[in-house]
Parts: structure tokens; C-alpha cells; sequence
């Protein structure tokens, strides 16, 4: 009997391991198709797989990086024939979600993202520094290897580096909360509504302002604020992801303010805009919750204290009683 619990125990642990897997594979694929050559090296602006490893990781714990490492491989052999070189990569791809499990854990993260600490924590810790493993890593083998000069090694970290880092400030947030959405119970038709308006307007907004010739881009930061402060961070993730994905389809066709630059400078314009859009949703959206909760809270203990006042203060005194200032006048 015990031993076929543990095989059961071992058997879940293993499907669960080829899920992430498959999830990570999966996402990677559709990275792929907004990828760019910088320098030789193939990379993404937004690298979905980095979000969903370390998301998966804040869910099952360490026991599913053997996944993560196993859709990093699969990525590669889709990519390029398998050369020693690889395990390196292979391996920075793995340890740079792990790692930034880890430190999130120190400091006491919560995946409710309820706190600013927690908004700051995935960005600081998950994000930039969590990240910058695997494009060190990355831009050693290559340049190790000879497929990039030592003189590309710059830009081709910057790039690795900043997509790793926005497939967490992206993709880990809007995964974090949908597996907290239920089916809401009792929510009025105009609620819906002004949900449905702000996903629609975000993404006519970030069409025109990535696509029009003017400088437009500001024009979605103020439906970033309405998100926060209306829906938090169940609405600012959605509208996230739908900017900069309309942004990175943007850039890759140079269009709109990305047309006839450079291609650092088209890359340098879309990081600056995601990384904005994606911090000011996050944190803004992480401290309307924190100040709700607090409010919450006080609320709560007025309602105790005066059922503690209730039953010391005995049954008609109430009327009679007089706050000292009043007496004596």
C-alpha cells in the first residue's frame, strides 16, 4: 500500500514535470514568431517561457525544474542541431528562473501580488536580476562558441536579457491571477461592460500609437491607471500583454515611430516602452490592492471594537453616556 502511494506520489510528479515542459515548449513557439536576429544571435522581445517557468516554480516548487530544463531542450533541438555548446545555454535558461524562485522566496514573496513589496520583489529580484543568469550564459557560449565576435556581445546580452526579463513582468503576473479568477457571483452588467470597454480601448489605443507616425505612445499609460484602479491587477495583466504584444508586431514590421531607425534603436524604443507599460501596471495595480486590504482591515476592526463596546457597556447606558469633554460645562 505505501508503495504504491509513492509510486503515485513519483508518477504525478513526473506528468507534472511534462506539462511544464510542454507549456514552456509551447509558449516558446509563439515567441518565435516575433523574433529578430541581433547580431546573428536569434531573440525575442518578449520571451513568454521565463514567465511560465517561474510562475510554475511559485505554484509546484523546485520539484518541477526538471520540466523547465527539459523545454528549454526541446527549444533548442527546434532551433539548431544539438551541439555540446547548447548545454550551456540549456543550462542558464534553467537556472535563471530557479534562482529567481529562490530569491523571491527569501524575501518573502506572495504570489497574490498584493503588496507593493510584492510588485517590487518580482521586478527587482524575478525579473532583472533573476534574468540576468541566463543572458550571461547565453552570450558566453555564443561568443565562446564563435557564432557571435566578442564585439556583438553587448547587444546581443541587452536583447537576451531584456526579453527574459519582460516574459516575467509580463507573463508570471497574468498567470498569477488567473489561476486566483473564479466565475464572479452577482456582478452588475455595467461592471462587464466597463471590463469589455477597457480591454477594446486598450487595444485600439495601442494599435493607432504603435502603428501612427505621430509619437503616441504615451496615449496607453492613462488606460493602464484606469485598469489599476478599477479592476487591479486582474485588469492591468490583460492590457499588459495586449500592448506589448501589438507594440513588439509593431516593431518588428518597423512601423509607426519604429519605421527607419536602426535596428538597436527599434529594440531600444519597444524594451523602454514594455518595461514602462509592464512596471506601471504592476506596481500601480500592487498598491491600489495593498491600500484596499488596508482599508479593509481597519474596517473590519471598527466593527469588532464596537461589538466589544456593546457587550461592556451595559443594555440602555449607551444613551445616557456623555464623552468626559461634555461634562462639567
Amino acid at each position: 500500500m505505501v508503495r504504491t502511494r509513492i509510486l503515485r506520489h513519483y508518477g504525478a510528479v513526473v506528468l507534472l514535470m511534462i506539462a511544464v515542459a510542454l507549456a514552456y515548449y509551447a509558449a516558446a513557439r509563439l515567441g518565435l514568431t516575433l523574433r529578430v536576429s541581433v547580431e546573428g544571435a536569434i531573440v525575442t522581445p518578449l520571451w513568454p517561457p521565463t514567465g511560465i517557468a517561474l510562475a510554475a516554480l511559485l505554484w509546484f516548487g523546485l520539484r518541477v525544474w526538471p520540466g523547465i530544463a527539459l523545454g528549454t531542450l526541446f527549444v533548442i533541438l527546434a532551433i539548431t542541431p544539438f551541439r555540446p555548446h547548447v548545454l550551456g545555454i540549456l543550462a542558464g535558461n534553467t537556472l535563471a528562473p530557479v534562482v529567481a524562485y529562490l530569491m523571491l522566496r527569501r524575501v518573502g514573496f506572495r504570489p497574490q501580488l498584493d503588496r507593493l513589496r510584492d510588485g517590487l520583489a518580482l521586478v527587482f529580484l524575478g525579473a532583472l536580476a533573476g534574468m540576468l543568469i541566463s543572458a550571461t550564459a547565453a552570450s558566453l557560449v555564443l561568443t565562446a562558441s564563435g557564432q557571435i565576435t566578442p564585439d556583438d556581445f553587448w547587444p546581443v546580452w541587452s536583447a537576451w536579457w531584456t526579453g527574459d526579463a519582460m516574459g516575467v513582468l509580463v507573463i508570471t503576473p497574468l498567470l498569477l491571477v488567473a489561476r486566483r479568477i473564479r466565475w464572479p457571483v452577482g456582478v452588475p452588467l455595467a461592471r462587464w461592460a466597463e471590463a469589455a470597454a477597457l480591454l477594446l480601448s486598450t487595444a485600439a489605443v495601442a494599435r493607432v500609437s504603435t502603428t501612427s507616425a505621430a509619437s503616441l505612445l504615451f496615449l496607453v499609460f492613462p488606460l493602464l491607471v484606469w485598469a489599476a484602479l478599477r479592476f487591479e491587477l486582474r485588469g492591468t495583466a490583460p492590457c499588459v500583454l495586449v500592448v506589448s504584444v501589438l507594440a513588439i508586431s509593431a516593431a518588428t514590421d518597423h512601423a509607426g515611430p519604429f519605421a527607419g531607425h536602426s535596428l538597436l534603436a527599434v529594440m531600444g524604443t519597444l524594451q523602454a516602452l514594455n518595461g514602462s507599460v509592464a512596471l506601471t501596471g504592476l506596481l500601480l495595480s500592487a498598491i491600489v490592492t495593498e491600500q484596499r486590504s488596508i482599508r479593509r482591515r481597519i474596517e473590519q476592526a471598527c466593527a469588532e471594537l464596537e461589538d466589544v463596546v456593546d457587550r461592556l457597556i451595559p443594555e440602555g447606558a449607551a444613551g445616557r453616556w456623555r464623552p468626559p469633554e461634555d461634562l462639567g460645562g
